[in-house]
């Protein structure tokens, strides 16, 4: 797992942009991305290597025009940093810490699902002990956050945050309730995919990677700059779960089950310092 930090704000996406983004239209967006998506595959074709990761000067998402990292980035020395931070067990996470719809005094709205899979290395071994944390919108597209002023209602049942230690087999589990889509900035009309993010610790908070699962079969994959900043098709698809009817409850809630590579050719995508939406 990488020992870089990674920023984190903890609802919805926020870009820095110049007002005059919100004339582009949803059809100039995607001009944009079909072009760059083009030019990648003739590059792969050419004998470029295929790129796994998601671009951080990414032109269709706007502000990562003014948020990425302008310098090549370096590992720091974590010791002063670990000496006081936290390190995660089984003793500091309660199981029912995984469990988002009983958190407050009534039932949350919306569908009821379970989140299931493994967090595996690169050799397909699983890592076990490390914790998983999720946050989300609600069945309505909102956040919990006071810089979320999408219209929409808020839940009061409804938080949208949990955690879990993955188990021997490198497994977790989350019972929650499935997001919507919500407007963001980026452009007129820019509606975000609904996903769930996911941030996975080592051993402390030196050691932390964030990424996004989506929802299989979801109409605006092709609309959205941040899904499409990752080049190529084979490594945005790992990033959207599939559905695991062995996972759902009857007449209780349905089944997603997603794994989590941290390494290798097949790793997850992860976001990179400055991003988080």
């Amino acid at each position: 797992m990488s020992t870089e930090t990674t920023a984190n704000e903890s609802f919805s996406d926020s870009p820095v942009l110049d007002p005059a983004a919100t004339t582009l239209s949803q059809e100039s967006i995607s001009q944009e991305i079909a072009d760059i998506h083009a030019a990648y595959r003739q590059s792969v074709v050419e004998g470029k290597k295929a790129e796994t990761q998601p671009r951080i000067d990414f032109a269709p998402y706007r502000s990562s025009l003014l948020r990425h990292p302008t310098k090549n980035l370096r590992h720091v020395d974590p010791e002063t940093i670990e000496l006081h931070s936290p390190a995660f067990g089984q003793r500091d996470v309660h199981a029912l810490e995984s469990d988002l719809t009983i958190q407050h005094n009534g039932e949350p709205i919306g569908e009821r699902i379970v989140v299931a899979g493994r967090v595996l290395d690169g050799d397909g071994r699983p890592v076990a002990g490390q914790l998983v944390e999720i946050w989300q919108a609600n069945a309505a597209g909102r956040y919990i956050h006071k810089r979320d002023q999408h219209p929409a209602p808020i839940d009061p049942n409804f938080t949208g945050v949990g955690r879990a230690i993955t188990g021997p087999n490198g497994e977790y589990s989350f019972t929650t309730i499935k997001p919507a889509p919500y407007p963001w900035k980026n452009h007129h009309n820019a509606w975000r995919p609904a996903h769930i993010h996911f941030s996975l610790f080592g051993t402390d908070f030196t050691q932390r990677m964030i990424t996004q699962m989506y929802f299989p079969g979801d109409p605006l994959f092709s609309l959205d700059p941040i899904y499409q900043a990752i080049t190529d098709k084979e490594a945005r698809d790992r990033l959207v779960a599939s559905y695991d009817h062995s996972l759902t409850t009857h007449e209780w809630a349905t089944g997603y089950n997603w794994d989590i590579v941290l390494t290798g050719a097949n790793r997850t995508w992860m976001e990179d310092e400055e991003g988080d939406h």
